[in-house]
């Protein structure tokens, strides 16, 4: 399965107002696992930068004015996200900024993307998560701005000084599979040196210490939570989990 994990920032909050994009920062998931490949660009946004969007990602006019307009990376945006799950952070937000863009591109500037004679809209081309409602169903009644998912995830984000597209999509990235992924290490595991190894065994040799091996017992909030978890996978998917469904 091929996962974006995509943030942008904007002239300010308000689509509807004239605000649009000035950054937009994507990171490729195969089978939950990060590639290494991305997708990044700063765009010229033509107009007038809020004073408090500035404040959050410190993108000024004069940096952005030799920057291309949307239009013109529309094409090469498109051929990365296309036909990919997208997981945005409050996915609302940008995907009304991300198809206001798209309406205003001319459609030579589209591709193979562009249907004549009907608009082209991301989710006609993408499927799409928000990361925000899924935290919000896994821990009601908290904060689940992507700093505090950090701090709860226990996830590096001392050098979100400012926000960035590019460095949020990548801190949402590791949040992300940890938030959907659960605990993956129940043995304390050792790599063997190479000279040490079976030469029948490919990859590198693993000792397990069966005393390490962690006996835990899920408290009621965890299993509940477990349960809005696998709901979630099950209405994305249209799959049902393949593990079991069994009280703690």
């Amino acid at each position: 399965m091929r996962q974006v994990i995509l943030d942008t920032e904007t002239t300010g909050l308000e689509v509807e107002r004239g605000h649009r994009i000035l950054e937009i920062g994507a990171v490729e998931i195969i089978d939950r696992k990060t590639t290494g490949n991305h997708f990044h660009e700063y765009i010229n946004p033509q107009r007038a930068i809020d004073s408090g969007a500035l404040e959050v990602h410190g993108l000024t006019e004069e940096f952005l004015a030799d920057k291309p307009v949307f239009q013109e990376i529309s094409e090469k945006f498109l051929d990365f996200v296309g036909g990919a799950e997208l997981v945005i952070h409050n996915a609302p937000f940008d995907m009304s900024f991300l198809n206001n863009e798209l309406s205003q591109c001319e459609e030579s500037a589209l591709g193979d993307w562009k249907k004549s004679g009907s608009e082209l809209r991301l989710e006609d081309i993408c499927g799409v998560l928000d990361s925000l409602a899924m935290a919000r169903d896994l821990h009601p009644g908290q904060k689940n701005s992507l700093d505090a998912l950090c701090r709860r995830y226990e996830v590096d984000n001392s050098g979100r000084t400012l926000h960035g597209a590019l460095l949020d999509a990548e801190i949402l990235a590791e949040v992300f599979l940890l938030m959907t992924g659960g605990q993956t290490q129940l043995f304390e595991i050792t790599e063997t040196e190479p000279e040490s190894r079976n030469s029948d065994v490919k990859g590198p040799a693993v000792a397990m210490n069966a005393g390490a091996l962690r006996k835990i017992k899920i408290t009621e909030e965890e299993w509940r939570a477990h349960q809005k978890l696998l709901e979630i996978i099950e209405a994305n998917s249209g799959e049902k989990p393949l593990w079991p469904d069994s009280s703690p």
